[in-house]
């Protein structure tokens, strides 16, 4: 099935994002490039060309799930898309912009399995509504203690449960990401074992929090971001976001997921943001928001998405279901 991404090439950008979130970016970069200038080894990274090509605008609604405007500025468009974790483009922070112009994302095609009513070869836009997309701002917390806070858009993931009909006995919801050597170098590594696997249990794949992202700043995702799908649950670390997701696979058993498996004592299935509980090598209980240098802000429980995710987990140990 062949992509039909709705777009609209005349919209005008302003249109699209609203104006205060532009006047909050250029104050955002005036005060990022006084002081970011070689603050940190990787701050060329983010002054990279990250577009591999021009992006189609995306038509989006604002969404009431949005983060406080005036506690977290957003990270600029070079930023967030300069600047990435996707080992299979690139196992260095700056890879996958450098090598998403490799990567072909038209057709797409995504196997839907498992316990599910509906399984078969989906097509994007069998699965998203490009007709009722959502901007959300939703920070991303990275397990390396470092954060941005990113304009997504998106269409709430219980949409396309909606569509695929789950069933009652499904209990887990397997991402499976990608894997084509020919386009994604990092695959030569054995960084992890391919394909890339997450999951999500089915009631946060169900929260009105879960997004199936489809773009970002009014703009069609970009290859080294994750397109054309990746899923973002903003109150987990994350590597737990599946990019380039061409399976989706329910189960009655938890997934084996790619970082629980290479690293156990490091990584676990839930990784929600919790600042009680080190990584192994480093403290989680601050972090730097990109691109300061410094651990300057205190990392908030549930990556401050606490009060509506909190309850997913009562009665359990979080510092054992990590």
């Amino acid at each position: 099935m062949v992509i039909k991404i709705k777009t609209s090439a005349d919209l005008p950008y302003s249109e699209v994002t609203p104006e205060h979130f532009y006047r909050s970016r250029r104050d955002f970069m005036k005060t990022a490039a006084m002081g970011a200038a070689g603050a940190f080894a990787g701050a060329s990274v983010l002054a990279c060309d990250a577009s591999a090509a021009p992006q189609q605008a995306l038509t989006a609604k604002k969404s009431p799930f949005t983060v406080d405007r005036a506690k977290d500025a957003l990270n600029t468009y070079e930023q967030i898309t300069g600047y990435n974790n996707f080992y299979e483009l690139g196992l260095d922070k700056g890879d996958p912009a450098r090598n998403a112009s490799r990567l072909t994302v038209r057709p797409w095609t995504v196997k839907v399995e498992g316990l599910v009513n509906k399984p078969g070869d989906y097509g994007v836009e069998d699965l998203v509504d490009f007709k009722n997309l959502e901007e959300r701002v939703y920070r991303l917390r990275c397990v390396e203690a470092w954060s941005m806070v990113i304009p997504w858009i998106g269409v709430p993931f219980s949409s396309i449960l909606a569509k695929v009909d789950p069933r009652p006995a499904a209990q887990f919801v397997e991402f499976t990401t990608l894997e084509r050597p020919s386009e994604m170098p990092g695959l030569r590594t054995s960084a992890l074992q391919w394909p890339y696997v997450e999951g999500l249990r089915m009631d946060e794949a169900r929260h009105p929090l879960t997004l199936m992202v489809v773009g970002l700043y009014g703009k069609v995702l970009p290859n080294q971001n994750g397109a054309p799908l990746r899923v973002h649950s903003p109150w987990k670390y994350g590597f737990k976001g599946g990019k380039s997701i061409v399976r989706i696979r329910f189960m009655d058993t938890m997934p084996r997921t790619s970082w629980a498996v290479q690293t156990p004592h490091e990584y676990g299935f839930y990784a929600n943001v919790n600042p009680t509980v080190d990584h192994p090598r480093w403290s989680q209980a601050r972090e730097r928001r990109l691109p300061s240098p410094f651990r300057n802000h205190q990392t908030e429980m549930f990556n401050g998405y606490g009060d509506q995710v909190a309850s997913l987990y009562a009665g359990m140990d979080l510092r054992k279901y990590y």
